[in-house]
């Protein structure tokens, strides 16, 4: 059937074909009044040409690809808007108007004399736009006047002189202050509808973060005051003078066992008045027992004090922080680092409190990274709905964590070592420990009452037993101990270790002191790969002994 002619499209109808120019072009849809006059005005605000530039570049990365518009060029404090670089596919059309007045020169009444011709051409395409689509932040004027403004313009122009000329100043609560010259700093507007603005200003020294608001669309914000929070009275002792200010209830209040160096010459006799205020919301039936144990022993490390105590009242212990700084005090260094003391008990003078030296070396084999405690609740759970276990295996894993600050040379707990001379009962470093032929006169800030070349085996012999336990899963045997010990530093074929360079601080070794165990660590080297070797020899095995990487303190 023949098609209806009205249907029919004739070639008269459609629009003629042109070819597109492939001129590139981009836009920046500027949000505000842009004048011929202006138009490098618009350029500056926008970060100069340069960054405009950058921004439309191909090959941009995405940090780059990004505009900001600065209202306030020049003002650190003043935030700037945000603009997106996004992908269009738009014409760029001239359009040319052309006026010529009428031929005959004369207009009908209600008719222009002059009369235009509007010519379009397309000229290229915009393939990239720069939008600013989302909302502008907060901005906020503080004090220009104010020293910490001068920092942040020192910073900016890497005013060296400047910067060091800084100083903090003296923190007041003159929260409210004279305002001198208020229609600079807030509307006239504003100014006059409040009697109290036009005299005062606030004076918190607030200075604006580098962002305020995360959101780029507007949100229900559904403020609420912080519920923690309360109104106190406040009484200057200089003057008399009352005021009003909100505290958090909910403040960490700082408890904690206080805390000594090596090198203080005082140690603490009493509680602190932090921890005296809070002595009676305390468990009363814990604090006589942390009594106690003090009076049996007068320092403890946590794990010692903790397995002396079920597991539920470890926790409360360990979580209350408010029980230990009623009973003891901490050295932060030197032989006794990281060990609870009882108050008024002073280790360095007594030389009896040698037995509760602590030697501490870590496996550079261990995991360092802690998994988090969403992680451990979820195993924990798992292992209570998977696991069940008899009152006999419970019996026994209490009796295992209730030792697990004990070395006994024959069985280890963890992989990492921490001992109180005190809680080892091997029997070969039990006599090393009794020896009394080797023992100084003064205490020292790194080896205690014990002389360096004493202390030094006892922890060769500890890290030798430790480890073939841990490593090699046997018991070292007393002469294997006794070899290591006559063994001379670099004796024998030179070995290689490989293992973890820890910086010197406080937290990797006792305060000041020198690393002893580097030639220690070579001679245990040597002997457990000869150890190891005639282990081997005797199995037919020619593979080489697994590297073992351990970094003590």
């Amino acid at each position: 059937m023949d098609e209806p002619s009205s249907s029919k499209s004739s070639p008269s109808s459609e629009a003629p074909e042109k070819p597109l120019p492939s001129t590139p072009f981009y836009s920046v849809e500027y949000p505000g009044y842009v004048q011929p006059t202006s138009a490098h005005l618009a350029v500056r605000n926008l970060g100069g040409q340069s960054s405009i530039d950058n921004a439309f570049k191909r090959t941009a990365a995405k940090n780059e690809a990004l505009l900001e518009l600065h209202l306030r060029p020049g003002n650190p404090f003043a935030h700037p808007v945000p603009g997106d670089i996004v992908a269009t596919n738009n014409v760029v059309v001239k359009i040319v108007k052309r006026k010529r007045k009428r031929p005959d020169g004369n207009a009908s009444p209600g008719e222009e004399p002059i009369i235009g011709e509007y010519t379009a051409e397309a000229i290229g395409v915009i393939h990239k736009t720069a939008r600013f689509r989302s909302m502008a932040d907060y901005q906020y004027q503080p004090d220009m006047n104010d020293p910490l403004v001068d920092l942040r313009l020192a910073m900016d122009r890497m005013d060296v002189d400047a910067i060091r000329k800084y100083k903090i100043p003296e923190e007041k609560e003159d929260y409210v202050v004279q305002a001198s010259n208020v229609s600079q700093e807030i509307d006239p507007a504003l100014a006059e509808q409040s009697g109290e603005a036009s005299t005062t200003r606030s004076n918190l020294r607030l200075f604006p973060p580098p962002l305020f608001s995360r959101q780029g669309i507007p949100q229900n914000y559904n403020f609420k005051a912080n519920p923690s929070s309360m109104t106190t009275t406040v009484i200057n002792e200089e003057t008399g003078e009352e005021k009003k200010r909100l505290i958090n209830r909910g403040r960490w209040k700082g408890l904690g066992p206080v805390a000594i160096s090596h090198s203080d010459a005082t140690i603490p006799e009493y509680s602190a008045a932090t921890a005296l205020e809070v002595r009676s919301q305390m468990n009363q039936t814990i604090l006589p027992r942390l009594q106690e144990l003090f009076a049996e022993r007068p320092i403890w490390t946590r794990t010692a004090l903790y397995n002396q105590f079920s597991p539920t009242e470890a926790k409360e212990i360990h979580n209350s922080k408010g029980l230990l700084p009623l009973v003891c005090y901490l050295f932060q260094d030197g032989p006794w680092r990281d060990t609870l003391v009882r108050f008024k008990y002073d280790p360095r003078k007594d030389p009896r409190a040698r037995f509760y030296q602590r030697i501490y070396f870590r496996n550079a084999n261990h995991p360092m990274a802690r998994p988090s405690v969403v992680t451990r609740r979820q195993e924990a759970r798992v292992n209570a709905l998977n696991t069940t276990w008899s009152i006999e295996q419970e019996e026994a894993r209490e009796a295992d964590r209730r030792k697990s600050h004990i070395f006994d040379g024959v069985s280890i707990t963890k992989e990492t070592a921490a001992f109180q001379l005190c809680d080892i009962h091997d029997s070969m470093l039990k006599e090393m420990i009794e020896d009394e032929d080797e023992l100084r006169e003064v205490c020292d800030e790194r080896d205690g009452w014990f002389s360096a070349h004493a202390f030094e085996k006892i922890k060769n012999v500890l890290r030798h037993k430790f480890f073939c336990l841990l490593e090699e899963g046997y018991v070292a045997t007393r002469e294997e101990c006794e070899a290591l010990l006559e063994q001379e530093p670099g004796a024998g074929k030179k070995q290689s270790i490989h293992r973890k360079q820890l910086k010197p601080g406080k937290h990797n070794m006792a305060k000041g002191a020198l690393r002893p165990e580097d030639a220690a660590a070579a001679r245990l080297r040597a002997q457990l790969d000869k150890n190891a070797r005639i282990r081997r020899e005797g199995l037919g095995l020619a593979s080489e002994a697994p590297d073992i990487h351990d970094q003590t303190e």
